[in-house]
């Protein structure tokens, strides 16, 4: 009598005799692994894990509130530089571009225009800055490494100029409005500047992932020729990106001013670096083409929490950078395989 072999069960006859709360559960860690934002939220999650751990004033409700207000400035500046990292970009001036809004939107408030005004003054001066260095890219052909580092520079010596040495105080009001606290369920503390920024990262997202404008996005850091011959306007594309991104530097000004209502030329001297930080870890590709809001979001997280939990554990800040830079390496170096491999 001879003894007959069962052929094993092919994937589509496992997946059909597995309990359907199995294959559901299945289905979500795969679509899970397969999203780039996978990876900061399992960071995320370590490190508050790890914070929570170590230290006794980590997990309280106050902290995580102040996490959340110290996220909003890095994490706004984060999405500007999202749009301009999904072109194979990069703005090393978002920073600088923030701080002369806070400058002048703080300095116009006090003296000559009302606070909304001032305000508007400051998001136009933001946005066509965002445009000059744009139309650099886009006119000249010339690197946006090169254009943002220069754009970076000049701006820097303007701030130190326009201030005079000096910081200014914004005047309560519309121009501090974003910093005004409530309440939820009578304990945790939220501001309007929360608000803000979910209602920014949603438009983006839309923006992104539901227009046509979006997909252009996505294909001019893809290839950018290619995406020319196939009759994508890149240069009219790759300007709107450099301008929107200006847009939201100048919301970063009215959430910086709203945390803490004092405009100073040496304030977020690393922002850049932070908002960088922040893009790459998210997982979107300093080579273009991949990534988006939601990770970007996390990565901003990562970045936050990771600075203030090494606070709260008594860590130097020199640690803090070597600690942040580590990351950044490591997200770069995965990025660059995931790459390779997909060639």
């Amino acid at each position: 009598m001879t003894a007959t072999h069962t052929p094993p069960a092919s994937a589509s006859e496992a997946a059909a005799t597995r309990p359907p709360l199995a294959s559901a559960v299945v289905r979500a860690l795969v679509r899970a692994l397969g999203n780039t934002a996978a990876g900061p939220l399992a960071a995320l999650v370590i490190a508050v894990i790890v914070f929570a751990l170590t230290t006794d004033t980590f997990f309280t409700i106050d902290n995580g509130s102040l996490i959340v207000e110290q996220f909003l400035v890095i994490g706004t500046l984060a999405l500007g530089q999202t749009l301009v990292i999904l072109t194979a970009g990069i703005d090393l001036a978002n920073a600088a571009v923030m701080v002369l809004g806070t400058l002048v939107i703080a300095r116009l408030g006090q003296h000559t225009l009302p606070g909304g005004a001032a305000l508007l003054v400051g998001i136009l001066l933001c946005t066509a800055a965002g445009g000059v260095a744009g139309a650099l890219v886009t006119r000249l052909r010339l690197p946006p490494f090169i254009v943002t580092l220069g754009v970076l520079s000049v701006l820097t010596a303007t701030s130190q100029l326009f201030a005079g040495g000096e910081s200014f105080s914004a005047p309560s009001g519309v121009l501090t409005f974003l910093g005004t606290r409530s309440y939820l369920f009578g304990r945790i503390e939220v501001t309007y500047g929360m608000g803000v920024m979910l209602v920014l990262g949603a438009v983006l997202w839309f923006l992104l992932t539901q227009t046509s404008w979006g997909r252009d996005v996505y294909a001019v850091g893809d290839d950018e020729e290619a995406a020319r011959l196939t009759g994508i306007n890149t240069r009219r594309t790759l300007l709107s990106v450099y301008v929107l991104a200006g847009f939201v530097y100048a919301i970063g000004a009215w959430q910086a001013l709203g945390r803490i209502p004092n405009a100073d030329p040496n304030a977020f001297q690393t922002g850049n670096l932070d908002s960088i930080t922040a893009v790459v870890i998210g997982g979107t590709s300093l080579f273009g083409g991949r990534g988006g809001v939601p990770g970007t979001v996390l990565g901003a997280l990562v970045v936050t929490v990771l600075a203030n939990g090494l606070t709260q554990a008594g860590i130097d800040s020199l640690y803090q950078q070597v600690a942040t830079g580590i990351l950044v390496i490591a997200a770069v170096a995965v990025d660059r395989v995931v790459r390779r491999r997909a060639v």
